[in-house]
């Protein structure tokens, strides 16, 4: 094949032409006859058997010109780009093919290729960094929910109050008739912990063990569908009501959860876990105030491609994390999965994929302009790193991800570390008043979006059970 001209025009797009001779035309169109004739039926032939020639008589010289086509185009438009040195985005489009005179076949297609990056200032960039000692109030609130998760549950004979957990029976009833999903028996709830319709486990409260009654529910709009916003009795039956008892904060409590002898011994490790944590948390959010200032220093006119393939790894991405990793799934169905819009797509997930395109974009370009090549040893050690996180072994690794995806990780890591080590922490009075606003509601945003996700997901997986 023959790459005959790369015209590259703006906006990121090229167009590129390339040509098969006759003898690769011939043998793809040979190739696709011998795979077609099975199914084609020619009388004074049995079937599968009619020669090419034939075949060509009856239909035409052209009739599988399609097929050796089709067959040809992917070789053709890999040797353009490899040819042409072109660094492509998102899926070509082909924009013209047909047979020449000589029997061969040309191809064009239309690209979008990768954005040119002119970098800004990426050293001494000035970024907050705050610093936060854990109160005794968290430390308390922790040991709390341990305390809690640890508690023993008991049998008490006294009316339900919000915390016990009440085992019940129940049945619903729609107009005095009883409806599909609505009937349980000995089913432990939580007082207080939502989990059941509004309304619910408010009128539990009070119940005692061998009485029944009669409760009112009228269901939420967004309900399922049969039973939005419809008022249905429920006839309650306890069973049983049982209290938590927890645990003495003692000394005896801290070996039973932990390594440790003394509860002194136990606080103190729980102290520094949580102060760990507040510093780790804080070192990410400098070390991303860096690079989105650094990214906002570049300029590069990045492909809408770019946004909308990062947007569908997202969502693959939180798909795959409860096994829904189906890589033949619309956008439209990972949307109607995590029960999104459009709307919602671009509030929460959008600005992240976009932060972290141009992320991608900015780390590479400083790898390129610092010429960071990793030495052997770095990538060996990168390798090792690598696999000890996810269970595997360095061969495994390389074989799973490839040798040069890994190098070029380990080159924006680098590029990473070196923005980093060269920027300038300040705290919030040293910023600008104005600046440090910024930074604030920034962050702000950046928290509210996460939540949103994680609500999503959080939807989704309840979905999925």
């Amino acid at each position: 094949m023959i790459l005959k001209n790369v015209e590259k025009k703006e906006h990121n797009s090229a167009v590129f032409t390339v040509a098969a001779d006759a003898a690769e035309f011939e043998k793809a169109v040979n190739a696709a006859y011998l795979k077609n004739k099975k199914d084609v039926y020619i009388p004074g032939f049995r079937k599968g058997k009619a020669p090419r020639q034939v075949i060509e008589g009856m239909y035409g010289k052209e009739v599988f010109y399609q097929d050796a086509m089709d067959d040809l185009a992917p070789l053709a438009y890999q040797h353009g780009i490899d040819e042409g040195d072109l660094r492509v985005v998102g899926q070509p489009r082909i924009s013209d093919v047909n047979v020449t005179e000589e029997k061969g076949c040309e191809f064009s297609f239309d690209v979008t290729t990768y954005p040119e990056v002119t970098l800004g200032d990426y050293k001494g960039i000035e970024a907050l960094k705050t610093s936060e000692t854990v109160s005794d109030e968290t430390v308390d609130n922790e040991i709390r929910n341990v305390q809690k998760r640890n508690a023993r549950m008991v049998t008490v004979e006294r009316p339900a109050e919000m915390g016990d957990t009440v085992n019940i029976d129940f049945e619903g009833f729609l107009n005095g008739e009883p409806f599909e999903g609505g009937k349980a028996e000995g089913h432990a709830l939580e007082l207080g912990s939502n989990s059941f319709v509004p309304g619910f486990e408010d009128q539990l409260v009070g119940m005692s063990a061998g009485e029944e009654k009669d409760i009112d529910i009228t269901f939420p709009e967004n309900y399922a569908e049969n039973l939005a916003g419809k008022a249905v009795v429920f006839h309650i039956v306890c069973n049983e009501v049982s209290s938590p008892e927890y645990p003495e904060l003692d000394d005896e409590f801290a070996k039973d959860v932990s390594e440790f002898d003394t509860f002194e011994e136990y606080k103190a490790d729980i102290r520094a876990g949580l102060q760990k944590r507040a510093d780790d948390a804080a070192e990410t959010a400098y070390k991303d105030e860096i690079i989105r200032k650094a990214c906002d220093n570049m300029t590069a006119e990045i492909p809408e491609v770019m946004f909308e393939e990062k947007v569908d790894e997202f969502l693959r991405n939180y798909a795959a994390q409860f096994g829904m990793n189906d890589p033949d799934m619309t956008r439209e169905q990972l949307l109607k999965l995590f029960g999104m819009n459009e709307e919602t797509l671009k509030f929460s997930i959008r600005p992240a994929a976009e932060a972290q395109v141009k992320t991608e974009l900015l780390l590479e370009a400083v790898a390129n302009a610092e010429s960071l090549e990793p030495t052997e040893e770095e990538l060996e050690a990168y390798y090792a790193k690598t696999a000890e996180g996810v269970g595997a072994t360095a061969e495994d690794v390389k074989r799973y991800f490839g040798e040069a995806f890994l190098k070029n990780e380990l080159r924006k890591e680098k590029a990473m570390n070196l923005i980093v080590e060269n920027a300038v922490p300040k705290t919030a009075d040293e910023l600008e008043p104005e600046e440090a606003a910024k930074e604030l509601k920034e962050e702000f945003a950046e928290e509210v979006a996460e939540q949103v996700v994680a609500e999503a997901v959080e939807q989704a997986e309840e979905k999925a059970e």
